[in-house]
């Protein structure tokens, strides 16, 4: 497993269990007792390291190499799943993926950002980021899932839309635009959980719903940290110092009211233990649904208007 700059303290400790490991699978020496030392060790360590993350510090977990994606959590979450594709008007964003499928026996409607895991996936994913037709898809998914009367799921996973001339040349505004409007009336629960980055229009286009929720280690914010930095310093070398000003964090994102709930992560992050997430994560959609689901179609939508209505209101006493 590749290891983050700040958990440089466990490299040791898993070189030294490495060893401890090969020396016992010979047969020459018991190390068992050594083993079991080392690895309640590295546990603690992990936990030491895990337990108050700086902002930056779980921007790099959200973005680890081997954390989780869109379709781990719907292989992992659900069954039956069936994959939809396109907008029916320019093509299929791969950096969308979403269909039908069943978490445990509740028919739902699954979407969300699908990032690569090596380069050509990546390019074929687009990095994650969707272009116009990826939300134009999204939104035919959940007109879908109105049409079908199931919820709506959306993993949300992004740096950003995709960014390119064609995209804005095709309405990449008006395509998020949309979706904010028609989420805002839809019929249907919509639950939307932020499993990695949430950046920007890319981020909120998938993101208006009757419950939003977060990974511990995910964040979300109107730009990333490095962005952030070289608007403001003209270098990345601030990044660390625009992530704590951003209080883009889970914990910054619930204590302002903007968010519903955290999810919490197994100790070292989503990808030290994808079942275990996958479980976790499964456990509170079920739980979101349930709260929602004997609301008429007048009390979402009222409900979640007036949720967004009253973000970033205040009285000044």
């Amino acid at each position: 497993m590749m290891l983050l700059d700040f958990e440089k303290p466990i490299e040791e400790l898993m070189e030294q269990l490495e060893k401890a490991q090969a020396t016992h699978e010979k047969g020459k020496v018991d190390m068992t007792d050594t083993i079991e030392q080392l690895e309640k060790k590295i546990e603690q360590t992990r936990k030491s390291l895990y337990k108050d993350l700086t902002g930056w510090q779980k921007v790099q977990v959200s973005r680890h190499p081997d954390r989780p994606y869109t379709l781990d959590y719907i292989n992992g979450m659900t069954k039956n799943f069936i994959e939809l594709h396109g907008d029916r008007n320019v093509g299929d964003d791969k950096a969308i993926v979403g269909g039908f499928a069943h978490i445990d026996n509740m028919p739902v409607m699954i979407l969300g950002h699908q990032k690569g895991r090596n380069t050509k996936d990546r390019q074929y994913r687009n990095f994650g980021m969707a272009n116009p037709e990826g939300y134009r898809k999204a939104l035919r998914f959940m007109k879908l899932a109105e049409k079908f009367n199931r919820p709506v799921i959306t993993l949300i996973d992004t740096p950003g839309a995709s960014p390119g001339l064609e995209a804005e040349e095709r309405g990449q505004g008006e395509a998020i635009a949309k979706n904010l409007m028609e989420m805002a009336v839809l019929k249907v629960p919509i639950i939307c959980v932020v499993i990695g980055e949430g950046a920007s229009g890319g981020a909120l286009g998938i993101g208006v719903g009757d419950r939003i929720a977060m990974l511990e280690n995910s964040w979300y914010s109107v730009i990333s940290p490095e962005n952030c930095s070289t608007i403001l310093w003209r270098s990345w070398d601030f990044k660390e110092k625009a992530a704590e000003a951003l209080k883009l964090t889970a914990n910054d994102m619930h204590s302002n009211g903007l968010i519903d709930k955290i999810v919490k992560e197994p100790t070292g992050g989503a990808h030290s233990n994808p079942e275990a997430m996958f479980k976790t994560l499964k456990t509170e959609l079920k739980r979101m649904v349930k709260e929602l689901k004997d609301l008429s179609e007048d009390e979402l939508v009222a409900q979640r208007i007036e949720k967004f209505s009253n973000m970033g209101v205040y009285e000044e006493i």
